[in-house]
């Protein structure tokens, strides 16, 4: 598109100047050959879909892990609990704003009901779950849906460290009982405990519309 608002301003240029004269025949044609708008493949818009998708998901997991590190900082693990609570689903619909796209963590053993897969998830997440089990590293997956005007795009999420096992580990040993008290408080229904270092937690799952992508490329 930059391109074809090159050669806009450069007609301009030349219909503009040298007070009413006339652009050549053949100048005229290479100009608006040039303008013809690129036919992108849809292999090409797949591709920029997934590589766009790789960094909104970065882009989410590092401003939650910034501001879950603060909340920890300041309140400890029961109050940033807490906050995620709280804060967790605006800091992701705020970063699919900017994008234009919707992003969600996707997990069977979810902390927040609202993390249940879908319809559209759930054989993606139990083939991350397989693998996962079986020892099969799991890529990255994009799929077309709703007619091929929107990708779903999903990634893996994985226990990084230690420090989420405070919350996400085993009951009295990685979470004490302040913590165990405030998880029973906000999520009575938390399936999210009794994980090590390298489990699956769940997946990224982004509704990337097509119109997004084209306008990118």
């Amino acid at each position: 598109m930059r391109k074809i608002a090159k050669y806009f301003l450069v007609l301009i240029g030349f219909t503009s100047c040298g007070g009413g004269e006339r652009v050549s025949k053949e100048v005229f044609e290479e100009v608006n050959k040039n303008m013809e708008v690129k036919k992108l493949s849809e292999a090409e818009i797949l591709e920029e879909a997934m590589i766009w998708g790789d960094s909104i998901s970065t882009e989410a997991q590092m401003e939650l892990i910034s501001q879950l590190q603060n909340a920890i900082s300041e309140r400890g693990v029961p109050g940033a609990i807490e906050f995620c609570s709280v804060s967790a689903f605006p800091i992701l619909t705020e970063v699919g704003k900017v994008h234009g796209v919707a992003i969600k963590r996707a997990s069977n053993r979810y902390r927040n009901p609202a993390d249940q897969p879908d319809p559209q998830e759930q054989p993606i997440l139990e083939a991350y779950e397989y693998n996962a089990e079986n020892g099969i590293k799991s890529d990255p997956n994009i799929q077309k849906i709703e007619g091929g005007e929107v990708f779903l795009y999903t990634k893996p999420i994985v226990i990084p460290g230690g420090l989420c096992l405070s919350c996400h580990g085993d009951p009295g040993r990685d979470i004490n009982s302040e913590t165990l008290a405030k998880l029973a408080e906000l999520y009575p229904q938390d399936q999210a405990k009794g994980h090590q270092v390298g489990d699956l937690r769940g997946m990224w799952s982004l509704r990337i519309p097509k119109k997004e992508v084209v306008k990118r490329m």
